[in-house]
């Protein structure tokens, strides 16, 4: 009954949050047709709901152990759901997933494919057992459940070193967003943007822990969903005259490929890719002179400086002629994988395309075989990943009960489904609003919003638009666009009023944001409860455990925003690794760990071990940023899905030395027997 009545209340409030959004949200339209400043609506936007988001972290305010952690375990099972698809619809979801669809086509629809399968697998494989176990965090789970007759913390310790590297990887990409939004939306440097955006996510986390956390999460799902459906809407009724995109964008296929025959075909379309063979052809033959094109390129560049410095250039000359000297490769062997990409690039750009919205198209047959063979590893490793992913089945601790945990599993993909089957509609209809209006415009004619995203990263533009034929018209393979920007872009490309960019914005920044909290609190309780409290000091209080676990959040916090600061690389990819990571090293121990007794102590460091190394020594192996090559690639599977490889190690590795090791003891017996009772 009190449940009922808790529940009852919190639907009132959050209907009453909506409907105050929406007066806000009209007020500001408001504004902007009286004359306001885009400017101050921006900050007008960025201030009110982090100011929102920051007062619910004041009022949730805990230092009670249980509130902390798990939120009391009182959350019911639509609220819940909510909150778990806020967390979810990260960075990575909101900013990078339509810009993935936009980019790849068919390829990129295996990110929807393989997250929406995870949550089948949490509710059918883990949800329900980790809620019946009953504790904080999955590194206590699997060190209670492989402890071993000696209680050993070495799989504890191993279930807390995954879990704060695959959350790492997972939080600098959320913080990367944020600080991408912010800097956007407020004209501040990218990595001020970055710590502007941190201190929303710490007021949250920090005060309030789990608790804060859920009911902010909600609230920002809210806005995630309206952020999200109002300019995709337009752009329907705009193309189409159907205001549900999700039935609409089916019927631009035909006329996108159509029109992709035709640039394929224009003369122009040709000229411009002609010229990127060249300068593909240009790198190529640096390439085959290292080291002496690497030295020769060196000393012209630092006779120009000189040159510059001696009085024949201005100030903003000699920066720049630095700024380029600074960049240029700082070996011979840097310069031979920078030329390379670059050359790749290029080579990839003078190809005409072939339709991406057909599966699997390629030149070839056995091209075609490998796009295929990729998309199925990448969707098994996004499935797993999320399977295994501490800070998703978290919240499943916070439920009331395991019927709630289960239900909770239902409403989590509900509500990720209403964002999820529009995704696709957003690209497509961007992409053909693109089509229509901005290929075969005059450079001089070209929109605001070109020059707007052009300079704010000026040395790694996120839109490039440039005369590479020096006609005056814009060709299609002249267009560079940034994939993590078309969200953000999509209120100004279709002509909405400014007031829906910022509306737009304050959706990307509610995604990041409630992400990013969810994994700094899983990272600072991992430790603190499974390092702190249950190794060092088992006798520690309450209140010191929250305090030990808030420092940790906030050290952990600003490294990953030092991290994200760097631009390590692009959201999409940052995330992917993580879910290989997640599902080769947990997802196994979490799986035997509940369905096969047999399963032991020494079972379990060898699978998560093993399933790790296996995983990340691919990515070293083959992915170029680490230092890898391509080539190394085994039956030309991509390194974000090194996944396929790390699971079948981990649960062959857990198999083969479970059955070579003692049977576990009685007490891990009843543990299992305890978690599987319905």
């Amino acid at each position: 009954m009190a449940h009922g009545h808790f529940s009852k209340r919190l639907t009132k409030y959050y209907s009453w949050y909506t409907l105050l959004f929406f007066v806000f949200l009209i007020s500001l339209a408001i504004l902007e047709r009286e004359g306001v400043p885009r400017s101050w609506i921006g900050y007008l936007f960025m201030f009110v709901t982090i100011v929102i988001y920051a007062g619910i972290g004041v009022l949730c305010r805990t230092s009670d152990i249980a509130e902390y952690y798990v939120a009391g375990r009182r959350v019911p099972a639509v609220f819940n759901g909510m909150a778990t698809a806020a967390d979810w619809m990260s960075a990575a979801s909101f900013l990078s997933l339509a810009g993935g669809l936009y980019l790849q086509g068919f390829d990129g629809f295996a990110y929807i494919v393989g997250w929406t399968g995870g949550f089948c697998l949490v509710a059918m494989l883990i949800a329900p057992y980790i809620r019946k176990f009953g504790q904080y965090t999955i590194p206590d789970f699997l060190g209670a459940r492989f402890a071993g007759k000696q209680d050993s913390n070495l799989v504890r310790l191993l279930a807390v070193f995954a879990t704060v590297f695959i959350s790492f990887i997972y939080v600098v990409a959320q913080i990367y967003g944020v600080g991408l939004i912010t800097s956007r939306f407020t004209g501040v440097d990218f990595s001020v943007g970055i710590f502007l955006g941190l201190a929303s996510i710490l007021v949250c986390s920090f005060l309030g822990g789990m608790r804060a956390i859920t009911w902010t999460q909600v609230a920002q799902y809210i806005i995630i969903l309206v952020a999200f459906m109002i300019p995709v809407i337009w752009l329907s009724i705009k193309h189409s005259d159907n205001p549900v995109p999700q039935l609409s964008y089916g019927s631009f296929l035909p006329k996108l490929s159509s029109l992709e025959e035709v640039f394929e075909n224009d003369p122009k379309e040709k000229e411009v890719r002609a010229i990127y063979q060249l300068r593909a052809n240009e790198f190529q033959e640096k390439i085959q002179h290292l080291p002496a094109s690497w030295e020769n390129g060196r000393a012209e560049l630092v006779k120009t400086l000189e040159k510059l410095k001696a009085g024949s250039g201005n100030l903003i000359a000699i920066k720049n002629a630095s700024q380029v000297l600074a960049n240029y490769p700082s070996s011979p062997e840097d310069a031979r994988n920078r030329w390379n990409d670059m050359r790749n690039i290029y080579l990839a750009k003078s190809q005409p395309g072939f339709s991406k919205y057909m599966p699997y198209s390629a030149k070839t047959k056995s091209e075609s075989d490998d796009k295929r063979n990729n998309f199925l590893a990448l969707v098994l490793c996004l499935m797993m990943g999320t399977a295994a992913l501490p800070h998703v089945l978290t919240r499943y601790y916070t439920t009331p009960s395991v019927t709630e945990s289960r239900d909770s599993v239902f409403w989590s993909l509900f509500f990720i489904m209403l964002l999820y089957i529009t995704i696709p509609a957003l690209a497509i209809l961007v992409k053909y609003d693109i089509y229509t209006s901005l290929v075969g415009s005059k450079f001089s004619d070209l929109p605001a919003w070109v020059t707007y995203w052009a300079n704010i990263d000026k040395l790694n533009p996120l839109v490039s638009i440039i005369d590479i034929n020096k006609d005056g018209l814009v060709q299609l393979s002249e267009i560079n666009i940034d994939g993590d920007i078309i969200v953000l872009a999509t209120p100004e490309i279709s002509g909405l009023p400014y007031v829906i960019s910022g509306l737009v914005a304050a959706g990307g920044l509610a995604a990041a944001l409630s992400t990013a909290d969810g994994l700094l609190l899983t990272i600072s309780n991992s430790l603190s409860h499974d390092i702190y409290y249950k190794i060092i000091d088992p006798s520690a209080s309450t209140q010191k455990r929250v305090t030990i676990s808030k420092l940790f959040l906030l050290v952990v916090a600003l490294f990953a925003a030092y991290v994200a600061s760097q631009k390590p690389a692009d959201i999409l990819s940052l995330v992917g690794a993580a879910f290989s990571v997640a599902a080769s090293a947990l997802f196994p121990a979490l799986v035997l760990g509940i369905f096969w007794k047999r399963t032991n102590h020494q079972g379990a460091i060898a699978g998560i071990i093993t399933g790790f190394s296996v995983c990340v020594f691919y990515m070293l192996y083959t992915h170029p940023l680490f230092g890898g090559n391509i080539h190394n690639q085994w039956w030309h599977i991509a390194p974000i899905s090194a996944g396929v490889f790390g699971v079948p190690a981990g649960f062959l590795a857990m198999t083969i030395v479970s059955l070579c090791a003692p049977k576990p003891d009685s007490k891990t017996l009843e543990l299992i027997d305890y978690i599987r009772a319905p």
